[in-house]
């Protein structure tokens, strides 16, 4: 009978263990989440420090007006999809093509009658369309990939040696520069807005975020109250970060950043028991974080997304 107290004891701290959501606790928890104003379901560009791109944004109060990722950003697709039958259409006469090349007919047959010169006008425009998805295909692995320019922050932390160039937005919006003193705001919420996070402070979270993110914010610690159960992250450290974009809209200043960061991310029971994480053993993260304000005001978080 007294083993009873222990194995459910143990059960408990088990289950914990391996509830969903857990794995990932610090704030956020994970998901990709907020509003980049105009630039919401558009993919910011990929840096050094996030080569992938960013997860597209999975929870938001900004309503789509456009599509998920717009020309000339990270992660646009390359191609319009087409419809079945010309892509049907288009790989029979490449096989027939090539059909007719293994068998010595040429590579639509021979003859110039009409079926003749129809298929050397298809011959050419297959030609021409293979050259010009090669030419794409090449010159856009050419292409420069990474946005930012040189790093937002030294491994140290200390901000860069001076102002980035201005990174606009999507569809015209203004650019803007970004220099050392918003580096230091950015950090400082990084290690503010876990900190308030980790002691459930809603008030300094308030003083951090934007209403949005303070929603979401709220509604994880209640799951984590609900469950028992409290998350920890300390002795957070800005490993590198690079300027994704800095644009301004409506009267109001963007910034995304991508920062990887290491942390020790740990999560208690009521008893005071760890249940996921090790207190010993920093973990590393890469996300992407915008930040809002007024002009002349200060920086805000109003978004994060999980890096690919």
């Amino acid at each position: 009978m007294r083993r009873t107290p222990i194995l459910l004891a143990a059960l408990a701290a088990v289950s914990l263990a391996f509830a969903p959501g857990l794995a990932e606790a610090r704030a956020g928890g994970g998901s990709s989440m907020g509003s980049r104003g105009s630039m919401t379901f558009s993919a910011p560009p990929s840096t050094r420090t996030a080569p992938s791109g960013a997860v597209p944004m999975q929870r938001s109060m900004t309503q789509p007006s456009a599509p998920s990722y717009s020309p000339g950003l990270g992660g646009a697709p390359a191609f319009q999809p087409r419809s079945s039958f010309m892509s049907g259409l288009m790989g029979g006469l490449i096989g027939a093509g090539i059909g007719g090349l293994l068998f010595g007919h040429g590579f639509f047959g021979g003859g110039m009658g009409f079926g003749g010169f129809f298929g050397f006008l298809l011959q050419m425009f297959l030609l021409v369309m293979i050259v010009r998805f090669l030419f794409r295909l090449f010159t856009g692995a050419r292409r420069p990939a990474l946005a930012g320019g040189p790093s937002m922050f030294s491994p140290a932390g200390v901000p860069g040696p001076g102002p980035m160039p201005p990174s606009g937005g999507g569809g015209g919006a203004p650019p803007i520069a970004i220099g050392p003193a918003d580096y230091e705001q950015f950090e400082q919420l990084l290690q503010g807005i876990q900190a308030a996070w980790s002691n459930h402070d809603m008030s300094g979270l308030q003083a951090m975020a934007a209403p949005e993110m303070v929603s979401y914010f709220g509604e994880q610690l209640s799951d984590q109250a609900s469950r028992g159960v409290r998350n920890q992250v300390t002795d957070v450290r800005l490993v590198s970060g690079d300027l994704a974009q800095a644009w301004t809209e409506q009267g109001r200043e963007y910034a995304t950043v991508a920062m990887r960061f290491s942390m020790v991310d740990v999560t208690r029971d009521a008893a005071g028991r760890v249940v996921d994480g090790d207190p010993n053993e920093h973990i590393t993260a890469t996300e992407i974080w915008t930040f809002v304000r007024s002009r002349g005001g200060h920086w805000i978080l109003s978004a994060i997304q999980q890096a690919r």
